[in-house]
């Protein structure tokens, strides 16, 4: 840091398997990539090139190794992976990982459906090769998950072997564990928590006052995902009491 301050709580330090930031990069250019990098790095743990941007971003092989110059993983988004699923590609897709150094690897089914047990055996094929993340949650807003699936969903999923699951939001924040207006679906939340370990999942929150919640319910080291590339120094800051809204949360009164 910069300079000195007391009170302030103890984040993780990288490399971290609690209090993670995924960003969302949805087609920054490579120049653009190194200015994030050159001032969000300490902060990021992981990069998700969002969606099937991946595709068509140009000069992505030398965007990878800008990342890779600061140790910070990326992966292909849910998207990409279901797009070459349901092209029958699943074994294109796996090539395509490893010729460009991909070494996360995301399964979601919120744009198909994939039969639960099947999904699973993606998973568990897929560590053979990295570091599987899972996506739990529809991207139709229209399709209610009640909580009890949902436990039984991410459990299922961490035992096929995902490191983390993702609680779906989209990147706008407003579905899956949220209302449409973008409002956090607490009970839904906190019936998740009672079964499923905290630091096992990553909470999509691109909102701020999504963020600020996970950071109220579960202190500074939330694992929080969908961020933008903007967001990070923001976030940063207030998951450790420099912004108004958590401004109070770790001060010690009697001192202060």
């Amino acid at each position: 840091m910069n300079f000195n301050l007391s009170q302030i709580p103890d984040r993780k330090t990288k490399p971290r398997q609690s209090g993670i930031t995924m960003v969302m990069d949805k087609g920054l250019s490579v120049e653009e990539a190194k200015n994030f990098m050159s001032v969000a790095s300490p902060h990021v743990d992981v990069v998700k090139l969002g969606f099937g941007t991946s595709y068509i971003t140009p000069h992505l092989r030398e965007k990878l190794e800008v990342y890779r110059s600061f140790d910070i993983p990326v992966y292909f988004g849910g998207t990409l992976f279901e797009a070459f699923l349901i092209r029958n590609q699943f074994e294109d897709y796996i090539s395509t990982c490893r010729d460009f150094g991909i070494s996360y690897m995301e399964v979601s089914d919120g744009s198909i459906t994939i039969p639960h047990a099947e999904k699973c055996g993606y998973i568990e094929k897929l560590t053979k090769y990295g570091t599987v993340l899972s996506e739990v949650g529809s991207k139709d807003a229209t399709h209610i998950i009640p909580p009890y699936k949902w436990i039984e969903l991410m459990k299922a999923e961490l035992e096929a072997g995902s490191t983390y699951v993702i609680a779906e939001a989209r990147e706008a924040g407003n579905v899956g564990i949220y209302r449409g207006s973008g409002e956090v679906r607490e009970g839904l939340v906190q019936e998740i928590l009672t079964q499923i370990p905290g630091e096992r999942i990553i909470w999509e929150a691109p909102q701020k006052a999504q963020q600020l919640y996970f950071i109220e319910l579960l202190g500074c080291n939330a694992n929080l995902g969908n961020i933008a590339p903007t967001e990070v120094i923001p976030l940063e800051a207030m998951r450790i009491g420099l912004r108004g809204d958590t401004f109070m949360l770790y001060l010690d009164h009697k001192e202060a």
